[in-house]
C-alpha cells in the first residue's frame, strides 16, 4: 500500500476531535511513507490531513476542479497540486493515484466521494477498500443504515465488507492494506 485517499469536510466540524483525527490521519500515513491523494484544498479537514501529512515530510497530491480553486483555497504548498475541469475528473483522478480510501468526517461530498469508491469495489471496477476513521461516534448512524441495509437484503454481506471502521489510524490503515 503506497497511497491513501483521504475524503473529508472542506468545513472544520463543530467539535476539536475531528481536526485532531485528521491530523493524526495525516501524521501516520506520512510516517508510514505513504502518499496522501485528497482534495487539494487549505480549508477545514482537508487543509488540516494535508499539513500534518506536509509536517511530517510526506507526500501530499491535491486534485481539484477549476470551479473550487478559489472557493476551496487550493492549497499552494503540496508536493503535487492537479486541477481539474469537473468532480467526475477529480474522483477518477483520486482514485487512479489511490491504492486505498478513507473517509474523515464531512458532508454530502465526502459521502458521494465515499460511496463512489464502495460501489466500484462492489462491481469490480477496482479492488480498493475503503475505510471511516470514526470520531466520536460520527460514522455510527451510517454504520447502522449500511447493517440495516445488509440484514433487508439490499447489500451483500461480502459487499458489507468492503467497509471498515475503526477509530485508530494506525490500526484502520492496517485493516485497509491489501491481503493480497
Amino acid at each position: 500500500m503506497r497511497s491513501v485517499a483521504v475524503y473529508c469536510g472542506s468545513a472544520s466540524g463543530a467539535r476539536p476531535a475531528y481536526l485532531a483525527a485528521a491530523r493524526a490521519l495525516g501524521v501516520e500515513i506520512a510516517r508510514r511513507g505513504m502518499s496522501l491523494v485528497y482534495g487539494g484544498a487549505t480549508v477545514g479537514l482537508m487543509g488540516a490531513v494535508a499539513d500534518a501529512a506536509l509536517a511530517e515530510g510526506g507526500t501530499v497530491i491535491g486534485v481539484i476542479p477549476r470551479s473550487l480553486v478559489d472557493r476551496e483555497i487550493a492549497h499552494p504548498g503540496l508536493s503535487e497540486l492537479i486541477v481539474v475541469d469537473t468532480m467526475h475528473e477529480r474522483k477518477a483522478a483520486m482514485s487512479a493515484r489511490a491504492d486505498v480510501f478513507v473517509a474523515l468526517p464531512g458532508g454530502f461530498g465526502t459521502m458521494d466521494e465515499l460511496f463512489e469508491a464502495l460501489t466500484w469495489s462492489q462491481l469490480g471496477i477496482h479492488r480498493k477498500r475503503s475505510g471511516l476513521l470514526e470520531v466520536e461516534q460520527y460514522w455510527q448512524p451510517l454504520v447502522r443504515w449500511v447493517e440495516h441495509a445488509t440484514h433487508e437484503g439490499f447489500v451483500r454481506t461480502a459487499h458489507r465488507e468492503l467497509l471498515i471502521c475503526d477509530e485508530d489510524p494506525a490500526r484502520l490503515l492496517d485493516q485497509l492494506a491489501p491481503t493480497t
